[in-house]
């Protein structure tokens, strides 16, 4: 048996999940065929996407083909759901990509290619919507040429301009085409298909889902170019936890795609290396709206496993597994949720199911102040937020208004000192140097200091302990794309408690930060803007007054494109003042694009949570349980 795991993604409204329906009921996987308008779709099952008619969760479901088994995996399109596609991705085989033929290559569909190239998936295209009045599919398969392969094949057209296309993907068939040798159709056909399972060539196929025209094709281009693997049920158990879910009766579902062994019901497992209590209880097949005990699941498959209480989403099933994930967004709004007092346990506990389910959305809970706060990628987020915790948990909440999250990170190295020695007993020395590092790097945590002078177990705390810390800094925001190195310290045989270096660590981690000063990160979006020629001058305009960086607008058939690169803090409101400006007309979309130095005076300063550690007599006082915190 052979399997294959095909995520479907694309830009909003691109009918992807228009098109997993059209090959579920092709393949007769469905009855009836779903449609997203009529919200009946099968992949689009939550009551939510329903009415909504948008994917909101990436949702899985099964056909067969031939001999291979393949587990679709449908991925929300919405710029905001980003989060969702990002995490399907670590589960994939292979990737479907679709456009729409009406509005062309956009955002999402970029960012989704280059994701998918960094991991090298194979990938075919499927160019949607032909149909549609005005459109011109030929010219959005030359712009997707230029913007993502030159090596994208039509399927059905190997002619010798395709011919010369693929030579410059294959030196073999190149060699062979320059001697004058005559290249068949067949051999072009031969080498499309292995340069299509190298990830080195992409077919692409014409159609509209709507009306089930192409799709035939695309489901065999699929069988033809796209390769699948054989199930490996030996060896130990490796797998990636991607996706999790609550049941009301099960409780937490772990989806895994496991890539060797097999993991079976009441087996106990490990997640991340680590010993523990994780045992399986069941393990379900899912395909939409529907569960399956299936018993057992093997290498190459998706499944959902209950009873792992303590999984998290990018946890590792079993033994360790280098599969990563790109990253494609960051959380760039909190809003603060509110609901009446008694009910105020039922919404923690209600926010953090909801969190595991979307990590991107973290939570904060302040309990001096009894406030609640959780990041959101935007305004429609909100909305489902709400609409889950009415649907799901019947709480009515409130919303504050959305806030810009920035982040902060060395202006240059520093280093903080904190000597622990009194009052008596305790002794906890620590020395830590923070550098800046490039944008986008992260945090990286080292340490060059001996056993004997920290013991293994207490540098473990320091290491626990210093991105705590670094969740505000030195203007209340969460410090990045540093690096903090031990430099020093010491314990005491007798003195030391076990609990000195988590009291002392904040503190060396905020002098550090001071000695170093802080640089204000604000998050950017990139624009790409379409609209009539005769709106340059107002789109140009509006770019300079959010403090956007642009390029050269490009003008072709009365229509001008400008791309600009601005903060989120200054164009939160645009894209209606951009439909306004258009009247509708015109084609906006927005995608993250990372973080850029902020002049104070231009960004925010947080509040701080807690105790800061730069107040040491009372942070100390605090952590003795002489005060409360």
């Amino acid at each position: 048996m052979k399997i294959l795991n095909l995520g479907f993604l694309a830009h909003a409204d691109a009918g992807k999940t228009t098109t997993v329906e059209r090959l579920l009921y092709l393949a007769g996987e469905t009855r009836s065929l779903g449609s997203v308008d009529a919200g009946s779709a099968h992949t689009d099952w939550l009551s939510v996407e329903r009415e909504r008619g948008i994917s909101v969760k990436s949702s899985c479901a099964r056909l067969s083909a031939g001999d291979v088994t393949i587990n679709i995996v449908d991925t929300p399109g919405h710029a905001e759901f980003v989060g969702e596609v990002e995490r399907a991705l670590s589960a994939l085989d292979a990737a479907v990509i679709v456009v729409s033929a009406a509005e062309g290559v956009q955002a999402q569909t970029e960012q989704y290619w280059a994701a998918a190239r960094s991991l090298g998936l194979p990938c075919a295209f499927f160019i949607n919507k032909i149909d549609r009045a005005g459109c011109d599919p030929e010219a959005v398969l030359e712009e997707l040429r230029r913007l993502c392969s030159p090596f994208i094949v039509p399927v059905g057209r190997l002619t010798e301009d395709e011919c010369a296309r693929l030579c410059d993907a294959d030196d073999s068939l190149a060699e062979r085409y320059l001697s004058g040798e005559h290249i068949s159709e067949s051999l072009i056909e031969e080498t499309l298909k292995r340069l299509s399972r190298e990830a080195k060539a992409f077919p692409c196929v014409f159609g509209s889902s709507i009306n089930g025209a192409g799709v035939d094709a695309l489901l065999e281009a699929i069988q033809t170019y796209i390769p699948a693997r054989d199930i490996m049920p030996d060896g130990e158990p490796s797998g990636v936890i991607y996706k999790v879910e609550h049941d009301p009766r099960m409780g937490k579902l772990a989806h895994v795609r496991l890539f060797e062994g097999t993991l079976r019901n009441r087996d106990a497992v490990k997640l991340n290396g680590e010993p523990g209590e994780n045992k399986i209880i069941q393990i379900r097949r899912v395909n939409g709206a529907r569960h399956e005990d299936i018993g057992a699941v093997s290498g190459g498959d998706i499944a959902a496993l209950c009873g792992l209480k303590n999984a998290k989403i990018g946890d590792i099933v079993g033994e360790l597994s280098s599969r990563t994930r790109p990253r494609l967004s960051a959380a760039l709004f909190s809003v603060r949720v509110m609901t009446e007092d008694a009910r105020l346990p039922e919404l923690l506990k209600a926010v953090a199911e909801l969190s595991d389910e979307d990590p991107m959305m973290a939570r904060e809970w302040n309990a001096d102040e009894r406030e609640l706060t959780v990041n959101v990628t935007g305004r429609i987020q909100t909305e489902i937020l709400e609409y889950l915790l009415k649907e799901r948990y019947n709480l009515s909440a409130e919303f504050s208004d959305p806030t810009v999250i920035y982040k902060e990170t060395p202006a240059r190295n520093g280093v903080g000192l904190e000597s622990y020695t009194m009052p008596k007993p305790c002794w906890a020395i620590v020395e830590l140097k923070v550098e800046p590092l490039p944008r986008g790097t992260g945090y990286q945590f080292e340490s060059v200091v001996a056993p004997r002078d920290i013991a293994y177990r207490y540098q473990s705390h320091i290491e626990t302990t210093v991105p705590e810390t670094l969740k505000q800094g030195l203007y209340g925001w969460a410090v990045d794309d540093l690096k903090v190195t031990l430099i020093g310290g010491e314990h005491h045989n007798l003195h030391t408690h076990p609990l000195d270096f988590f009291l002392a660590t904040p503190v060396a981690v905020m002098k550090a930060l001071t000695d170093a000063g802080s640089t204000l990160l604000e998050p950017l979006i990139l624009l790409k803007l379409t609209a009539d020629e005769d709106l340059s001058g107002k789109l140009i305009g509006d770019a300079i007054a959010m403090r956007g960086a642009f390029g050269s607008p490009v003008i072709s058939n009365g229509q001008v494109h400008i791309e600009a690169t601005v903060p989120v803090a200054a164009s939160t409101d645009y894209h209606a003042r951009f439909m306004s400006l258009t009247s509708g007309r015109g084609k906006y979309s927005a995608s993250f694009c990372g973080y850029s130095e902020c002049p104070l005076e231009l960004g925010a300063v947080a509040k701080r949570r807690g105790i800061n550690p730069l107040d040491r007599d009372k942070w100390i006082l605090a952590h003795r349980g002489a005060i409360s915190g």
